[in-house]
């Protein structure tokens, strides 16, 4: 490019901007701009700019106004992962409005997670925060518009677990299976009821939802309950839509021991021919195999896992862990607990003995003993008794001692046979659950914030948790992307040493914590990309491999 003066006759020269090109083997000239209107100096600027002179002074910054300037680096970089990743082929086919507010969403809860109407505001032309609504065409969008986008959204829900479960999920699988809940603003969602809360949150209602995803964490599947629910009733749903949506004859569903209990094995998993279950035993399972001399404490002389067996599990796998630095941390809480309950106890005691105003009412200390052991799980640990004289309690010494025997021990129970999967390899498999417990720390508070939910009608609330977990999908597949330049452990942890002791680093990832740079010589970066330069420039550099499309999406 060029700056050239023409002469205008009787008026002043006009001073144009253009550029030079070949074209049939004659250079020829285009005008692109007409700078007749700008100062002198400013031309000046620009034809030294132009020439490659680095010493154009103060006047280039007069030569240039800024009159918009937004975030952009991120939004390439977020939308380019998910066409790698063919979402948008997933939602719908055509290229709606509806699909691409429904994307909008999604990039906007991992890029900046807000209510509808805060989305709205950040795609809108006059208040936007990025280029994201530019990208995608949705300037004018306002929060109706990603309200209908949601109802739009719902009846194509199991399609696209359909088409993730078909991607992800293969005969003979393994399914990781695990609920949470989260708490909703409001009273009046009727999926919103008051229950156990993993948040805390007594004071608020809320509702459950539970995640399907392969042996790797990656998330396949999620469904809303009632707050209210009870956590094994969650568990036929899941079978149902494994066998019924998703086809699997072979498969090995993988749960904590809260959601597949003995009575849901027996009535759920076992009739069902081709599914095997892999969970763990709760504390008085594990007692009884004690008091029934299955499980002898003389086993962890010399080893920390162990296989037996017990007539009350038929044709099943019972395989006991010990772990040294868990028995420790278990021994020592108790005591800490048993210490904090017998300071509130001896007050009560003291409150029924003092010369004025003694507490005399049973009703009254029976509350204040329920309170001061409430949520404490020491209750056990004590023994009381209420007289006219006062209250007296004293420790159960025997109870005490029978718990700390099983500190540390915990049993893993599998219908999976020892020649498809050994015993590490079961209790390596259990412990992949904690990659789904990742999952919901990215969703609930770390990464997406699901929470608060503040939708009244249930359908919305089920496509709020939905667009979060595609989300969290979207999320995954970005992690393993750009693993090699955060401090992200690659290691499997099939590969390390003995499954029952504590996790540890990999000696790739302490070089990665101690060198802070790549082995190409690239500083790495945290866990949380917020600039949008190093998104888009870290997603370029590890790119992402789209998954395999099956025929049936093919056509």
């Amino acid at each position: 490019m060029h700056i050239v003066v023409v002469p205008n006759r009787n008026s002043p020269p006009a001073s144009l901007l253009r550029e030079s090109y070949r074209q049939q083997g004659r250079v020829k000239n285009r005008t692109l701009a007409n700078l007749s209107h700008w100062p002198p100096q400013k031309i000046e600027a620009l034809r030294q700019v132009l020439q490659g002179k680095a010493s154009v002074g103060p006047q280039l910054s007069e030569a240039f106004t800024i009159t918009r300037s937004r975030p952009h680096g991120q939004v390439p970089a977020m939308l380019g992962t998910i066409e790698r990743l063919a979402l948008p082929t997933l939602l719908d086919r055509r290229n709606s409005p509806q699909r691409r507010r429904v994307l909008a969403l999604i990039a906007a809860q991992i890029l900046q997670p807000g209510s509808k109407l805060a989305t709205a505001r950040a795609l809108n032309a006059e208040t936007c925060r990025s280029s994201l609504g530019e990208s995608l065409e949705l300037e004018n969008t306002d929060e109706d518009d990603l309200y209908a986008a949601m109802d739009w959204l719902m009846p194509r829900q199991w399609a696209i677990e359909a088409a993730l479960a078909r991607r992800h999920l293969g005969e003979g699988t393994l399914v990781l299976y695990d609920l949470t809940s989260t708490y909703i603003e409001g009273r009046h969602c009727p999926l919103a009821r008051y229950g156990y809360s993993r948040d805390e949150r007594n004071s608020n209602p809320q509702i459950l939802f539970g995640v399907l995803s392969n042996g790797e964490g990656c998330p396949v599947a999620v469904e809303v309950f009632e707050g209210d629910t009870a956590d094994p009733h969650t568990l036929a749903a899941q079978v149902k839509k494994l066998r019924e949506r998703f086809r699997l004859r072979q498969l090995v569903l993988v749960g904590d021991r809260g959601r597949l209990t003995h009575r849901r094995i027996d009535e759920g998993l076992r009739p069902v021919e081709g599914l095997d279950w892999i969970t763990a035993l709760r504390a008085p399972q594990i007692q009884k195999l004690v008091a029934d001399g299955a499980l002898q404490m003389s086993l962890w002389d010399e080893r920390r896992l162990a296989g037996i067996a017990h007539p009350d599990y038929p044709g099943e796998r019972l395989i006991v862990c010990r772990n040294p630095l868990l028995a420790e941390e278990r021994a020592r809480k108790p005591q800490e607990s048993i210490a904090a309950a017998e300071q509130e106890l001896d007050r009560i005691g003291a409150a029924t003995q003092r010369p004025r105003r003694a507490l005399k009412s049973r009703e009254r200390i029976h509350c204040l003993v329920g309170r001061a052991l409430a949520g404490s799980k020491v209750a056990k640990c004590f023994g009381w008794e209420i007289t006219s004289e006062g209250f007296r309690y004293q420790r159960r010494p025997e109870r005490i001692a029978q718990d700390a025997a099983l500190h540390g021990i915990y049993v893993i129970r599998t219908s999976v046979s020892e020649q498809r999967l050994s015993a590490e390899q079961t209790v390596r498999t259990y412990k992949r659950l904690a990659t789904v417990e990742r999952a919901f720390r990215s969703l609930k508070s770390v990464d997406l914030q699901v929470r608060p939910i503040r939708h009244r009608l249930p359908e919305r609330v089920r496509a709020h948790v939905l667009i979060c977990l595609l989300a969290y999908y979207v999320e995954w597949h970005m992690r393993r992307a750009l693993a090699p330049v955060l401090f992200d452990d690659e290691q499997q942890d099939s590969s390390r040493g003995c499954p029952v002791a504590p996790a540890q680093r990999s000696l790739a990832a302490r070089a990665k914590a101690l060198r802070k740079r790549t082995p190409d010589d690239r500083k790495r970066q945290t866990n949380h990309i917020v600039d949008g330069r190093r998104a888009f420039a870290l997603s370029e550099a590890a790119p992402l491999s789209r998954p395999e499309t099956p025929p049936n999406e093919r056509e």
